[in-house]
């Protein structure tokens, strides 16, 4: 599906304008950085006058709702107006075998591009496809015309920011099934498997306990709070300058 025109009249019956209504697919990911947990990424097409209502009903960047359940139902609210709009969603969750495996051949920005490519081939035709990361991108505008990357695309384009909520409530319901499984173990788990305190606290407990980490845990990770717990069991190579 491509654009098409929207007739637009006055009170007289008169036209107005004629308001093409483009159709956008933005894509975006949820959980490239943390330490435990899947990553998802989120192919969505909506046109104009839908990313114009979402807009609207307070759609932006999924960061910008900040964390806890506030925030978490929040997305949840927007995600569900999102599905109810968009022409097409297509999502997928990236696990941490995968995640470690590619991950260990320098290879974390080739697999997002991978994926990305899987999500565009499922679409229908746009006028444009626009994906959040600029250098990370950059090479899919040569397999498609259409194609855009930019940073910061989830603040300045509705698909985009479409996508990343998607993803992100996709990505805190895999989470929130890590903690309800350890939490009557371990106690609250906060910090959404992020490289943080409360990550690190929980993580702790649970190698003091069993000698290594938690399966859902990235063993390409660097852990280095570990080290004393976890000594030669595993890889401490840091891979920080995948995550730029």
């Amino acid at each position: 599906m491509m654009s098409h025109l929207t007739d637009s009249f006055d009170d007289m019956g008169k036209p107005r304008s004629i308001i093409p209504n483009r159709l956008t697919l933005g894509i975006d990911e949820a959980g490239r950085g943390p330490s435990v947990g899947p990553m998802v990424m989120a192919a969505v097409a909506i046109d104009s006058k839908a990313a114009a209502a979402l807009t609207r009903k307070g759609l932006r960047d999924s960061k910008a709702y900040g964390a806890g359940e506030d925030a978490h139902a929040l997305r949840t609210e927007l995600a569900a107006e999102v599905r109810a709009r968009a022409l097409f969603i297509a999502t997928v969750e990236i696990e941490v075998t995968e995640i470690d495996q590619r991950v260990c051949r320098g290879e974390l920005n080739v697999l997002e591009r991978e994926h990305a490519c899987k999500l565009i081939d499922q679409a229908p035709s746009c006028d444009k496809i626009i994906a959040d990361g600029k250098r990370m991108f950059a090479a899919l505008g040569l397999k498609y015309p259409q194609f855009i990357s930019m940073d910061g695309a989830e603040d300045a384009h509705a698909s985009v920011a479409a996508a990343s909520v998607v993803a992100k409530v996709i990505r805190d319901n895999r989470f929130n099934q890590i903690r309800a499984r350890y939490e009557p173990e371990l106690g609250p788990i906060t910090g959404g498997g992020y490289a943080n305190a409360a990550t690190r606290k929980w993580l702790r407990a649970y190698v003091e306990r069993y000698g290594k980490l938690p399966e859902e845990a990235r063993l390409s990770w660097p852990y280095p709070d570990l080290a004393d717990l976890l000594g030669t069991t595993r890889p401490l190579t840091s891979q920080i300058e995948l995550f730029a």
